[in-house]
C-alpha cells in the first residue's frame, strides 16, 4: 500500500508548522492533521504574548545587560531543579536549547522577516541566591506582532509549500490511533469532523462526519498539552503545589485537551514528568470570553501588595513577577484558590500588561505610535482599563476601608479585616521614604528602576499605597490560569519518542508541549518564561529535520 506522504504531523500549532515547513524544505511530502478548522491555524502561539527567551542578543547588549551562556545555563539548573532518573533527556535537551538561544535561534527567525521589540523584559526574577530559580537578567524578548508575528513566518512558509504540493493540510481531522507494522508507526486514523465557521479559539463541533486513515514513513506528534482539560490537570495535579484547586481559569482554547497524549501512551508511548506543569496565579475572568472559562494573565511589575486570601501578605521572595510556582504552592497552602493585589492607579498604568495577543493591540498591530503610549499616558493600556471598568475581578475605591468591605463582598466571605490590611500597607509605605530599605519588595522596586526597561515601561516611581494623590485604590481578585504542561512525551535528542521499555519506537517523533517541548520536559520543575514559544521553535525544528533524514 502506497503512502500517503513521508511524514505526517498532528497538530497545526507552532511546533507542528516549525516541523512541517522544515520537512518540506528538505523536499520531504507532508500532511498535517488538525482536528480545528484552518481559521486555528498556528494554535495557542496565535493568542500568546509572543515572548521569547534569548541570551546576550544585541537588544540586551544596547540597554547595558550582560547576559553569557554560562550564566543563562546557571539559571536554568536553578529554576529546573533536575532531580530524577528520567531527567536525562530533558537536561540534554535543556542544556541544548540554552545554546540555540544563545547562537543561531534570533538569527533564523530575522531571516525568515521575525522581530523584536527593542525593550527586553525581566520576568521570573526569582529572588533566591545565585544557583536559584530565576533569571539573573531580562531576557524576555517580546516579538514585533506579538503572538501571531511569531505564526506569520512559518504559515507563510507553510501555505508557500503547499503551493508546491509539498505539504498538504487536513483540518477538521481528529486522530484517534495511531496506527503501527511491525513496531514502527506507520500513520494516522481517526475521525472527520463536520466543517466549522467558529471564529479562531471559540469551540467547535465535535460532529464526525466520515473516517480517515493515512500513511506515512514517520509520524511527528505536535498536538499540544492538557491545560484546556481540567479533569486532566487535576489528575496529575502535584501534591506539592498544595490540593488541586476547586475552580481553575482556563488560559487555552478548549482544543488543548491531552487527547493525543492519552492516544501515544495507548500506543506504547512513554509519557513522562506528568506531574510538572505551570500554571499562574495572576488569572483574570475575561469579561469578553471566546473560549469556556477564558482567562486572561496579569503581567505585573513589582510593586503591587499581594495578600492571600486571609489578608495575609505573600513572603518574600514571592513578589509579581518573581517566581511563579512558589506563589502558587504559597496559595495552594492557604486553603484557598485565590488571592489579591491591593495597588494605586499610579501603579496599574505603569506596570500592568496583559498576556495575550489580543489584549495588546499596539503591539500586535505594529504600531509604533500606539506602543509608545504606554510610556507617556496618563492612564493605563485601553484593554486594562478596559478590564478596571468591566471585569468582574476588580475593586476600585477612594479609600481603603471601602475597598476591604468591597472585597470582601466579591469574595463571599468576611476574610479581610480593615485594620490588619492598613498596619500591613502602613509599614510597607514607611519603607518608601529612603533609597535603602530592609523591605525586600521595595528593595526589589528599587532595582528594577536601575533597568532602564523596567524604569520607562514597568515600574512606577515608589510611592506610598496609602497616598490619595496616587489613587484611586484598585484591588484586583487573582484566578488560578490554566496553561503549559512541562512533561510530555519523552525523546532523545532527535525527537524521536521512546517507548514504555526505554526503546526508541521507530517512526515516532514529537515535537513541542506534547514533548515537554523537548526531551519530555526540558523545563524541570520551573520555567524562566520565554521558553515556551522557543521551546515549539527548537523541538520543532529539530524533530522535522531528523525525520526529514530518517525517510526516504
Amino acid at each position: 500500500m502506497a503512502d500517503d506522504a513521508d511524514v505526517i504531523v498532528v497538530g497545526a500549532g507552532l511546533a507542528g508548522l516549525v516541523a512541517a515547513t522544515e520537512l518540506a524544505d528538505a523536499g520531504k511530502r507532508v500532511i498535517v492533521v488538525d482536528q480545528e478548522g484552518e481559521q486555528s491555524l498556528g494554535g495557542q502561539a496565535f493568542w500568546s504574548f509572543g515572548g521569547l527567551f534569548l541570551v546576550n542578543s544585541p537588544e540586551q547588549r544596547r540597554l547595558g545587560i550582560r547576559d553569557s551562556y554560562e550564566l543563562a545555563l546557571q539559571d536554568w539548573w536553578g529554576a529546573a531543579g533536575f532531580d530524577r532518573d528520567e531527567d536525562h533527556w530533558p537536561k540534554q535537551w535543556a542544556e541544548a536549547y540554552v545554546a540555540f538561544a544563545t547562537g543561531e535561534k534570533r538569527n533564523w527567525l530575522r531571516a525568515m522577516g521575525h522581530r523584536i521589540f527593542p525593550v527586553v523584559g525581566w520576568a521570573e526574577r526569582g529572588g533566591y541566591d545565585a544557583t536559584g530559580h530565576g533569571n539573573s537578567v531580562p531576557r524576555f524578548h517580546v516579538s514585533w506582532g506579538t503572538g501571531p508575528g511569531v505564526v506569520e513566518p512559518f504559515a507563510r512558509r507553510a501555505y508557500e509549500a503547499q503551493l508546491r504540493g509539498d505539504i498538504v493540510f487536513r483540518f477538521r481531522h481528529r486522530v484517534d490511533a495511531l496506527t503501527q507494522t511491525g513496531g514502527a508507526i506507520d500513520g494516522v486514523s481517526g475521525a472527520v469532523l463536520e466543517p466549522t465557521k467558529a471564529a479562531r479559539g471559540v469551540s467547535s463541533s465535535r460532529v464526525a462526519v466520515g473516517e480517515f486513515s493515512l500513511r506515512a514513513q514517520a509520524v511527528i506528534v505536535a498536538s499540544g498539552g492538557i491545560g484546556g482539560n481540567h479533569d486532566l490537570v487535576r489528575q496529575n495535579w502535584p501534591q506539592r503545589l498544595g490540593p488541586a484547586p476547586s475552580r481553575m481559569v482556563t488560559g487555552v482554547p478548549a482544543y488543548v485537551d491531552g487527547r493525543m497524549l492519552g492516544i501515544a501512551e495507548a500506543t506504547g508511548a512513554r509519557l513522562i514528568n506528568r506531574d510538572r506543569m505551570w500554571h499562574y496565579v495572576e488569572g483574570l475572568r475575561n469579561w469578553s470570553p471566546i473560549w469556556p472559562g477564558h482567562g486572561i494573565r496579569i503581567l505585573p511589575g513589582p510593586s503591587s501588595m499581594w495578600f492571600d486570601a486571609r489578608g495575609k501578605r505573600l513572603p518574600s521572595p514571592l513578589y509579581p513577577g518573581y517566581d511563579t510556582l512558589g506563589q502558587l504552592a504559597y496559595i495552594g497552602g492557604t486553603g484557598y484558590d485565590y488571592s489579591w493585589f491591593i495597588l494605586t492607579q499610579s501603579i496599574i498604568k505603569k506596570e500592568f500588561a496583559l498576556s495575550g495577543s489580543e489584549q495588546n493591540p499596539d503591539l500586535t498591530s505594529k504600531s509604533w505610535r500606539m506602543t509608545a503610549r504606554r510610556a507617556t499616558n496618563k492612564g493605563a493600556p485601553a484593554p486594562v482599563e478596559a478590564f478596571k471598568k468591566n471585569g468582574i475581578d476588580f475593586v476600585v475605591r477612594d479609600n481603603l476601608a471601602d475597598l476591604v468591605t468591597a472585597m470582601n463582598a466579591l469574595a463571599g466571605t468576611n476574610l479581610l479585616d480593615h485594620d490588619d490590611i492598613k498596619r500591613q500597607i502602613e509599614a510597607r509605605d514607611r519603607e518608601i521614604d529612603n533609597p535603602y530599605v530592609k523591605d525586600t519588595q521595595v528593595m526589589g522596586i528599587h532595582n528594577a528602576r536601575k533597568y532602564i526597561g523596567d524604569r520607562l515601561f514597568r515600574t512606577a516611581k515608589p510611592h506610598r499605597i496609602l497616598d490619595p494623590l496616587h489613587g484611586p485604590l484598585i484591588a484586583v481578585r487573582l484566578n488560578i490560569l490554566t496553561r503549559k504542561t512541562l512533561g510530555g512525551l519523552e525523546t532523545d535528542l532527535s525527537g524521536r519518542v521512546f517507548g514504555q521499555n526505554r526503546k526508541i519506537i521507530p517512526g515516532l517523533y514529537a515535537a513541542g508541549e506534547a514533548s515537554g517541548f523537548g526531551g519530555g520536559g526540558m523545563h524541570g520543575y520551573r520555567s524562566l518564561e520565554g521558553t515556551f514559544l522557543g521551546g515549539c521553535l527548537f523541538s520543532g525544528r529539530v524533530a522535522g529535520r531528523a525525520a526529514a533524514h530518517a525517510v526516504a
